[in-house]
């Protein structure tokens, strides 16, 4: 991975499934390079085997005609520069209570592997508002995505930021500035989830990371 670091601040990310080691490239103010070998301590996810085979999706081609439009929009939002700062601050949680999933989870069906799961879920109650970890612009906000239902992504600058799913209703519309603590919206159980809770991933670049990295345990 390439970074510039004219200004003495950077942000990385590595992926889950990042491999042992990575080649980090510096470029100076005057243009000069200084390349570094890291290596990269593999962390123990919370794996289950199951004895049944994983399913493929029935009607898949029709599927994807009505997914697509919906996929583009995600990857196009998270793919805008806004310069957005809030990459430089401590994230805060955007709402407390039982974490009922954990980033990194994953079921293997009869040895072939699903997709492991992107975000952390927190399940505070149905209606319950969730705030802005840290500021940034509001990249997208939509609702009656088929898998997300209302979704909501902020760009904290950097190539970070925040993405937040299943909700019931939305505070903030595109374009929109938000600090952190700012309201974005209310907590619920649309798109696919079998009941209310706030789904939030964190993404820089193409790296998915586990928000717990940025906030640290809940307080």
């Amino acid at each position: 991975m390439e970074l510039d670091v004219r200004d003495r601040t950077f942000f990385i990310g590595l992926d889950r499934d990042a491999g042992t080691s990575a080649e980090l490239v510096f470029t100076a103010g005057d243009g000069q390079t200084l390349t570094q070998q890291i290596r990269i301590q593999p962390r123990d996810w919370q794996i289950e085997r199951v004895n049944v085979p994983l399913r493929p999706r029935a009607n898949a081609e029709d599927w994807w005609k009505m997914r697509e439009p919906e996929w583009l929009a995600i990857r196009d939002a998270r793919a805008k520069d806004t310069d957005a700062q809030g990459w430089k601050q401590d994230f805060i949680w955007p709402v407390t209570g039982r974490i009922s999933g954990r980033f990194g989870r994953q079921r293997i069906y009869q040895g072939e592997p699903g997709s492991y799961h992107s975000g952390i879920d927190i399940a505070p109650g149905n209606g319950v508002p969730f705030v802005a970890p840290a500021d940034g612009v509001v990249v997208l906000a939509r609702t009656g995505f088929s898998l997300e239902g209302g979704i909501i992504i902020v760009d904290h600058g950097a190539g970070l930021n925040s993405a937040f799913i299943h909700l019931s209703s939305l505070a903030v519309a595109e374009g929109d500035s938000v600090r952190q603590g700012d309201t974005l919206g209310n907590i619920g159980a649309s798109g696919r989830a079998t009941g209310p809770h706030l789904h939030w991933s964190l993404m820089w670049r193409e790296s998915r990371l586990d928000p717990l990295l940025l906030t640290g345990p809940m307080p």
